[in-house]
Formats: C-alpha cells, structure tokens, sequence
C-alpha cells in the first residue's frame, strides 16, 4: 500500500499515519525528517539543501524529488509507503508520478483528512504540551496526566498563527487535491470525529 498524506496543520493525520505505520508495517517518508537526515549525513544532496535552508530559502523541487526517490529505492519501502509533507505542489506530483512509474511502484491512494478550518481553530488554539514529557492535551489539562509536568502553548498555536497557516495550506494544497481527484486516487475521510472511528474508516476506504 503507497499512500501519500493530505490534511492541514491540526486534521490529525499524524495520528492516522501511526496507526497504519503500526498495523501494516509500511514506512513512514517525512521530507522534514529526509532533508535533516540528509544535511546531517553530509550526502551531495544533503550539502546542495543545507545551503538553501542555511539562507532561509525553499529547497528547490529537483532535490528534494531527489531525497525522495533515493529514500523509495531503499528496501524497507518495499512493503508499502505513507508520504508525508511530499508532494506539496502539483508539479511536485507530477515528478513523483514518474518516479514511482520508474521503479514500477505507482501510488495505491492520496489519502485527504479533511476538517472544517473553524473546527482545527479551535482544536489547535485549545492545545496544550507538556514541556518535560512532550504529551500533546488540552486547556482542560492544567498539568501533564502522565508526568505531572508544565503544560504550556506553542507560540505558534496562536489564532492569527493558525489562520495564517490554514490561508497558507488552502492555496497550495488546493490544486493537488484537484491534481489527484483526477487521478482517481483521492480518498477523503471525514477527520473530525474520534480517532478510532476515524481509522475503522480509513482502512475501509483504503480496502484494508
């Protein structure tokens, strides 16, 4: 199963994509994760990164399609993938489309958990973090039921921070929704209900 990860800061995909990484045993591809690793491992393509985001620029598409088909060539991909944060333009998709065409390994779903924008306000805005354990609750949780810590909010949990990374997500995911709606590989679940209802519904969708 090649999946690759649609949603907006706050839907709860990460929840999802750990649920299906533990169940089915498929690799989990962050791009974050990918140029971190790749700078930090000093690789051609993690030298030719490190100069962009040293400069505080995008890392241009051509290598960071790079990471990406050299991290699908390695074997522990082999029994299936969830792509995260890749692709996140059309054109980006388009490259993967032929990669993956290539190693004869093409895309199974684009899987969208989509949730009202008004509804992740709140639910991001809400958000508390403790800050020894790094447990994620809520305002409810004045401190941590695991590790009695502090909990605080991430300065980026903010209302005009998270409407402004919404406005952000709606522009640019917006034409690869489209892009893979005309594929036919689009799966949108309803991500605003309890995660567990929200997974029974997710592998259904998927045929699992």
């Amino acid at each position: 199963m090649n999946i690759v990860l649609l949603g907006a800061p706050g839907a709860g995909k990460g929840t999802q994509a750990a649920k299906l990484i533990d169940e089915y045993n498929l690799c989990h591809i962050s791009t974050g994760d990918m140029l971190r690793a790749a700078v930090a491992a000093g690789t051609e393509l993690g030298q030719k990164a490190k100069g962009y985001m040293d400069a505080g620029d995008l890392v241009p598409d051509d290598v960071i399609i790079g990471l990406v088909t050299e991290r699908l060539a390695e074997p522990d991909t082999e029994k299936g993938f969830i792509l995260d944060g890749f692709p996140r333009t059309s054109a980006q998709a388009v490259a993967l489309d032929a990669e993956l065409s290539k190693l004869e390994r093409p895309l199974d779903a684009a899987l969208l958990i989509d949730v009202d924008p008004e509804v992740i306000v709140g639910r991001l805005c809400s958000r508390r973090v403790c800050r020894d354990c790094g447990y994620i609750g809520t305002v409810a949780d004045t401190v941590c039921p695991k590790c009695d810590g502090e909990m605080y909010q991430r300065d980026d949990d903010n209302e005009a921070t998270v409407r402004n990374r919404l406005e952000v997500y709606e522009k640019s995911t917006s034409p690869l929704i489209d892009y893979y709606r005309g594929c036919e590989l689009l799966v949108t679940i309803d991500g605003d209900r309890d995660p567990e209802v929200v997974y029974a519904d997710v592998k259904d969708a998927l045929g699992l």
